[in-house]
C-alpha cells in the first residue's frame, strides 16, 4: 500500500477536495438548540493535513458526513457548528455552504482563494452519496483540482464523496492522493497487514466473536499469538467446554469457535480467570472466578488478575502488538480493570519501543478513557476501516488513491 501523499504533489494554486472524517459528537440533537461539537478529537486530527495545504497555497474545499441522517430535514446533522469549530482551530474563516452541491457551491468554489477555506453541507444530506452515483462524484471532482484522501475512518465505504469523486478528479487528469492522517494509518497498519515483524502478538476483545472471525482467520496465518478476553472469549470457554453460567455466548458461532480453536490452538490464548456479577450494571458486586468455576447464575463481565498475567507474559518480546476491543464492559469502572491494566502494559511496551497499534472504536475510546492514547505508538480513527483492513480487504477509499 505505497500510497502518494500531498507532500508528493505541488499544491500551490490549487483547489483541493479534501475528504476529511468530520463525524463528531454533537450537544444536542435538537436542532432548534445552539448545537456544538464536545469532542473536537477528530477535527484535530486533521489540521496537520489541512494546515499543510493552506501553507502551501492551496485552497480548500473540505467534505465530511455526520451522523445519520434520513434526509437534509434532519437539520440537527447540519455542518455550521463543525465549521465555527474548525475555524476557531484554524485561526481563519471557514465559509460553510448550505449544499453538498449546486449552483451555490459551484460559485463558492470559482471564487475560493488560495489560503481559503469552505466545507460543503453534510455528504450524507445528498442521496447521492451513500450510492456513490456518478452525477454527484461529478459534481464534486467539478469543484477541485485535486483530491486529498484523509477520512480512514470512512475508507471502508465507496461513496461519492470516499472514492467515486476521487475516481472523477483522476479522470480529468487531477492527482489521487493521502492527507497526513489517512498516510499514518496506512503506514501503521499496512506493516501489520503486509510486512509484521515477528514476534506479533495480536490481541481481539469486544463482545461477539462473529464480528471477528475473519479477522482470526486472517490473523491466523501472520500472528505468532492471537490473544483473546472480552464478550467474545466467553464463546470460545462454552466452546471447550466450561460452563459459562448468564455470560453472553454466540450460540451460532459455537462451531466457528471449536473449528478455530481446533487450527489455531498453539496460537489461541484464552482467559483463565473472570470478573463475574449478578447483574449487567454499573453497581453490580463483582467477584473474581476461574473459568471452570462461574457461578450459574453469574455473568463474565472482566478479565481477571491472572488472565492479565497470562497476558502480559504471552507479550514479553513481542516487536509488534496490536489491539483490537476491550477486555470487559470498560464503560463501567467495575469492569474496567482487565482493559486498564492491558492498556497500561502496552503503553509500557510501545515506551520500550515495541510497535503497538490500537484498532479504532472501542480500543480507541478504552485507551483514551485510560488517558494513554499519546503513549502507544498508533491509535487508530476507524473501527470498522482499521478491522476491515487487519481483515485483508482492499478498502475504496485507499485503493482508489495513486500508488507511489
Amino acid at each position: 500500500m505505497n500510497k502518494k501523499t500531498i507532500t508528493d504533489i505541488d499544491v500551490t494554486g490549487k483547489k483541493a477536495l479534501v475528504r476529511v472524517d468530520f463525524n463528531v459528537p454533537l450537544s444536542s440533537k435538537d436542532p432548534n438548540d445552539d448545537i456544538t461539537v464536545t469532542d473536537d478529537t477528530r477535527v484535530r486530527a486533521a489540521l496537520p493535513t489541512l494546515n499543510y495545504l493552506l501553507d502551501n497555497g492551496a485552497a480548500l474545499i473540505l467534505c465530511s458526513h455526520l451522523g445519520r441522517p434520513s434526509s437534509p430535514a434532519d437539520a440537527q446533522f447540519a455542518m455550521n457548528p463543525v465549521a465555527a469549530r474548525l475555524s476557531q482551530l484554524l485561526d481563519r474563516p471557514v465559509q460553510k455552504l448550505d449544499e453538498v452541491v449546486g449552483a451555490s457551491v459551484t460559485a463558492a468554489a470559482a471564487n475560493l482563494q488560495p489560503g481559503q477555506v469552505m466545507l460543503l453541507e453534510n455528504s450524507r444530506f445528498h442521496p447521492g452519496e451513500k450510492k456513490n452515483d456518478p452525477a454527484l462524484s461529478g459534481q464534486l471532482a467539478a469543484l477541485a483540482d485535486v483530491y486529498v484522501g484523509d477520512a480512514f475512518g470512512s475508507a471502508h465505504r465507496a461513496h461519492a464523496s470516499t472514492e467515486g469523486a476521487a475516481r472523477a478528479i483522476r479522470a480529468k487528469g487531477g492527482p489521487v492522493v493521502a492527507g497526513f492522517l489517512m498516510g499514518k494509518e496506512i503506514a501503521a497498519l499496512g506493516t501489520a497487514v503486509a510486512n509484521p515483524p515477528h514476534p506479533y502478538i495480536a490481541i481481539m476483545g469486544g463482545a461477539k466473536i462473529s464480528d471477528k472471525i475473519k479477522l482470526i482467520e486472517n490473523l491466523r496465518h501472520s500472528a505468532d499469538k492471537i490473544l483473546i478476553g472480552g464478550g467474545m472469549a466467553n464463546t470460545f470457554l462454552k466452546a471447550q467446554g466450561h460452563e459459562v453460567g448468564k455470560s453472553l455466548v454466540e450460540a451460532d458461532a459455537l462451531p466457528e469457535a471449536e473449528r478455530l480453536l481446533a487450527k489455531a490452538a498453539k496460537q489461541i490464548v484464552l482467559p483463565t480467570d473472570v470478573v463475574v456479577a449478578a447483574a449487567f450494571a454499573a453497581d453490580a458486586p463483582a467477584d473474581i472466578a476461574p473459568i471452570y468455576a462461574i457461578p450459574a447464575h453469574k455473568m463474565a463481565l472482566d478479565v481477571g488478575p491472572d488472565t492479565i498475567e497470562l497476558f502480559n507474559d504471552a507479550l514479553q518480546g513481542a516487536r509488534l502488538v496490536v489491539w483490537n476491543g476491550p477486555m470487559g464492559v470498560f464503560e463501567f469502572e467495575h469492569f474496567a480493570q482487565g482493559t486498564n491494566a492491558l492498556a497500561a502494559l502496552l503503553a509500557e511496551l510501545a515506551g520500550l519501543g515495541v510497535q503497538v497499534i490500537i484498532g479504532g472504536g472501542d480500543s480507541a475510546a478504552a485507551v483514551r478513557q485510560a488517558g494513554l492514547t499519546d503513549k502507544m505508538t498508533h491509535v487508530s480513527t476507524g473501527g470498522g476501516a482499521s478491522l476491515e483492513l487487519l481483515e485483508g480487504k482492499e478498502l475504496p477509499g485507499i485503493s482508489v488513491l495513486d500508488n507511489r
